[in-house]
């Protein structure tokens, strides 16, 4: 591989923003006050499914309080994701409920001067609704004479009747399918269920709005992406998008649940703009649960291989379980397809993929936006492939695999390229090492009362939903890069930050880039009136996408900075060069030839202020044409008591392939977070709803459970690898890295345990009380 030196990256480097956080002094939305500010609150329903027939808010509007109803707001049907373009975009969401779809459905809503009054106000309101019959299981709501939760939505411009209460589907069929699992000497299949769980991210969703003298607002939103919140809100409330302005203020975690406009902003904005003052709204943590969830899935997979091990093609069926409203379902269908395909050859592929709604908390993206659902099935039946075949697992991947030089799906079928940058079989040896892959005895040889077993999960996440050609997915960013006068350097750009370093990341680009030492480089706030557009923090896309449109800024500065110096050295700008001088902490200009011959960058920055010339700046806007795979491979050891079902982590080893490495510590953070997360979904977490459509698991951190700090795997135990790659296409040859450490973290698990127990699950969670289940009804088949 061809060495780079970088002065910067690769190194680990203390955070700019780690003080302000650690010490408590960041300012995140709730914090956020402002002179005149109500307090809101939502009414949620206490139904499921039903109509609203009247709603009386004379008592509450009596003790002050500001309210307003589905007859105060705009009527407008939208989508809160506006990723997918416009024309193949579902709109079935509007901002206060015309009918009740999931329980929690925010009906009304008020604004008062206290908390305690807006509470009070609140109680105060007297709905009256006609229950429906409510669906929770998505198979049931496609039957025909189920109960319809909607009858019409948009699509596009274009309204569409919902039909047995499908949302949407998707077929994609390449290839001869039925001729290769007829010439197949093994098929393996499989029916794989994962649950919808609640992302349990720190900070639940909360806003701040400030109506504007000429008519516009000013916004302080959890959020992953300031400009689609503009767009939303100029949309809903027909206003000028240049008088709507939304701050970018730092998140407490996301994990993907404010991809989208959440529902409190137009809430909070309607009241701001009926009180004409400023309104801070927060969901309580039980709001906040019924909110969002990642999407729940069945997938019906079948994979025809040869006897040596090669794959012929494979069969899909997924339905998935979106919730009470379609945010980009049809575009969560057009990924599942691609994740199969960009995980393995498959040259013969059929897929039909359906999007159901039912009267549940809404589904959006969820660290892989479907890829963790895909990943799991797949890596278990290449697991159970390898095992009827008698080939090792990490040599039938090793066979098989997309990687250098093969055809990439990326997002979807409208998403490919060509894989530039692999380091799977680099990760897959030195994982197998670091485990003891030699130790790995047959599946089910053990017995007693602790058995042990190792598992591997290998995947990816695409860095971007890039493509030579674009599709039905909007993937670009902007940055602007500004040189002061000091030679310190201002990078300005919307892309979100959610916790994990990406502004960071960016920063240490640009400073890469120009050659100044970090600490002069600043990450400067943003809004969406002083920032050009950048589509949203997903897809794995911030260092690939966000820092790609930096070092498009930064390349354009660098180039008038040799250009500006070479005018005043009298030198051709060809000839100059741009270093790091450490002793005098700047970027330094000069050419080889005449050493003597140079200036800093402060001196060229005072000269251009000096003499009334000009601010050496630069604004680009990118679209990556390509998406490149961050691959991540997995491997567990646990331990499973079958007394009791606990299965226990004893050692994991995780290795990355995102190209350069900016700073290993953030990036090792970044696997450390996938595998406990990953861990969750595995052996631990999900959401639970009764037939009223309740949450069962009202208390997230018992009966939902996520992992406790005893559960989680130990940092102690884990070995973190990262290939030695370098990206052509990625920003100083880095890609992506965030989902990519979640998405084969189940998979994994699920093939250790099959290891330890001679016994396969095919639904997550796979909790104690499955394995013992599974572990009797074994005993008894005997």
């Amino acid at each position: 591989m061809e060495q780079h030196h970088f002065n910067i990256l690769g190194k680990v480097a203390p955070r700019k923003d780690g003080v302000a956080r650690v010490t408590g002094k960041e300012q995140y939305t709730v914090d956020v006050t402002l002179p005149h500010m109500l307090h809101g609150r939502v009414l949620s329903s206490p139904y499921a499914h039903a109509r609203i027939t009247s709603i009386d808010a004379s008592a509450a509007e009596a003790m002050g309080a500001v309210v307003i109803t589905f007859d105060d707001v705009p009527a407008l049907r939208y989508n809160e994701r506006i990723i997918t373009i416009p024309s193949a975009l579902h709109k079935d969401h509007t901002v206060l409920a015309d009918k009740v779809r999931r329980m929690g459905e925010a009906v009304a809503a008020v604004a008062a001067e206290t908390e305690a009054l807006a509470e009070k106000a609140l109680r105060a309101i007297k709905v009256e609704y006609e229950v429906l019959p409510v669906l929770t299981d998505p198979i049931a709501a496609m039957q025909p004479g189920a109960e319809p939760i909607y009858d019409t939505v948009l699509w596009g411009d274009k309204e569409i009747a919902i039909q047995n209460n499908i949302a949407c589907e998707r077929h994609v069929e390449e290839g001869d399918v039925d001729a290769a699992f007829a010439e197949a000497d093994v098929v393996v299949s499989g029916t794989f269920k994962t649950p919808k769980i609640y992302h349990a991210q720190m900070e639940t969703k909360s806003v701040v709005c400030r109506p504007e003298p000429d008519g516009g607002l000013t916004v302080w939103p959890t959020t992953q992406s300031i400009h689609n919140v503009r767009i939303l809100l100029g949309q809903i409330f027909g206003i000028p998008l240049s008088k709507v302005n939304v701050k970018r203020v730092p998140i407490g975690g996301t994990f993907g649940s404010s991809i989208q406009m959440n529902p409190p902003i137009p809430i909070c904005a309607a009241l701001a703009l009926k009180a004409g003052r400023p309104v801070k709204l927060t969901l309580t943590r039980e709001e906040d649960a019924h909110d969002h969830t990642r999407y729940g899935a069945q997938i019906d997979l079948k994979i025809a291989a040869k006897k040596d091990g090669t794959l012929l093609g494979a069969q899909m069926d997924l339905i998935a379980d979106i919730g009470a409203h379609n945010i980009q379902a049809y575009s969560y269908l057009g990924v599942s397809v691609g994740w199969l395909v960009s995980l393995y050859r498959l040259p013969n592929v059929r897929y039909h993929g359906v999007a159901v709604y039912t009267n549940k908390a809404i589904s959006c993206a969820m660290q892989g936006f479907g890829n963790p659902q895909v990943t799991f099935a797949t890596e278990t039946l290449i697991d159970e492939l390898a095992e009827t075949l008698g080939i090792d697992p990490v040599e039938l991947r090793l066979k098989n695999y997309v990687g250098l030089g093969d055809t990439f799906w990326g997002q979807g079928p409208l998403v490919r390229s060509i894989v530039q940058s692999d380091g799977v079989p680099e990760l897959l040896r030195q994982g197998a090492e670091a485990i003891g892959w030699e130790r790995r005895r047959p599946n089910g040889s053990q017995t007693g009362r602790f058995r042990r077993g190792i598992g591997v999960g290998r995947g990816f996440h695409t860095s971007s939903a890039g493509a030579p050609q674009p599709g039905d997915v909007i993937d670009f960013s902007g940055a602007m890069v500004k040189v002061n006068i000091d030679g310190s350097v201002d990078v300005i750009t919307a892309l979100m930050d959610h916790g994990g370093g990406t502004l960071e990341a960016l920063a240490k680009l640009v400073a890469e880039e120009l050659c100044v030492p970090l600490d002069m480089v600043n990450q400067a706030p943003a809004e969406t009136c002083s920032t050009v557009y950048d589509c949203v923090t997903h897809a794995t896309r911030g260092v690939y996408a966000g820092g790609g449109a930096a070092v498009k800024a930064a390349a354009s500065v660098r180039r008038e900075i040799l250009e500006t110096a070479g005018k005043f050295l009298a030198i051709n700008p060809d000839a100059l060069t741009m270093a790091l001088d450490e002793d005098l902490g700047q970027c330094v200009i000069f050419t080889p030839a005449i050493p003597d011959r140079r200036l800093t960058l402060a001196e060229v920055a005072t000269r251009c202020w000096a003499e009334s010339w000009k601010t050496i700046a630069a604004v680009e806007s990118y679209r990556p044409v390509h998406c490149p795979p961050a691959y991540v491979t997995v491997f567990v050891e646990v331990e499973i008591d079958t007394w009791t079902g606990q299965v226990r982590t004893l050692k994991s080893a995780m290795g990355s392939d995102c190209g350069t490495v900016i700073d290993p510590l953030m990036a090792a953070g970044q696997l450390e977070g996938g595998l406990n997360k990953g861990a969750g979904y595995a052996i631990y977490e999900s959401n639970d709803w009764d037939a009223d459509g309740q949450l069962t698991s009202r208390g997230y951190w018992i009966d939902a459970k996520t992992a406790a700090m005893g559960e989680t795997p130990r940092l102690a135990d884990l070995t973190i690898q990262f290939a030695h790659t370098y990206e052509p296409s990625g920003p100083h040859g880095a890609k992506g890295i965030g989902e990519a450490a979640t998405n084969p973290v189940a998979a994994a698990y699920a093939n250790a345990i099959t290891n330890a127990l001679g016994l396969r699950f095919y639904e997550l969670p796979i909790t104690p009380e499955k394995i013992l289940r599974a572990l009797k009804e074994k005993e008894v088949s005997k």
